[in-house]
């Protein structure tokens, strides 16, 4: 982890061919109001979250700003009775990266990743691994450079 974590975001974007851009993110107090900065809906500005399963390893999910996990849906499909969402110094540890930056681009761990259903076919903005930045990218190219899971796990 000795690269800061925007150029940790980009080298793993480029290593597995996703066409990310990077976009400034002024310093925001709300998702609304980041969608807003960044010329989106809040449904376009995906939380990347954490959940760490009871074997101690873990499932990024991303899911659209304006949506929350469904728990009985999640569980559903990963074929677990007990999830959570750990602490704040968990998922840093976990990612390599702080809340509010998370992003499956270059994090630690190489883990599963889970797209909700609603995000395919559009380009979405997500965390970059630093404050004050933001990645657009194309939802499913993401999914495909991440074999990732694509089910519904919102409500």
């Amino acid at each position: 982890m000795d690269q800061p974590g925007r150029a940790r975001a980009l080298d793993a974007a480029a290593s597995r061919g996703l066409d990310v851009e990077v976009v400034p993110l002024p310093r925001v107090e709300s998702l609304e109001q980041a969608a807003e900065a960044l010329g989106v809906t809040p449904r376009d500005v995906v939380k990347t979250l954490v959940v760490k399963r009871s074997d101690d390893t873990f499932v990024l999910v991303l899911v659209p700003g304006d949506r929350q996990i469904a728990w009985p849906k999640l569980r559903s499909l990963l074929g677990a009775n007990r999830l959570q969402l750990p602490d704040a110094e968990v998922a840093l540890a976990a990612t390599g990266y702080a809340r509010g930056t998370i992003t499956p681009l270059g994090a630690l761990g190489d883990w599963p990743v889970v797209c909700d259903a609603s995000l395919a076919g559009r380009t979405v903005c997500l965390g970059v691994g630093e404050r004050g930045w933001m990645a657009r990218v194309a939802a499913d190219d993401l999914v495909r450079a991440y074999d990732a899971t694509v089910a519904d796990v919102t409500g």
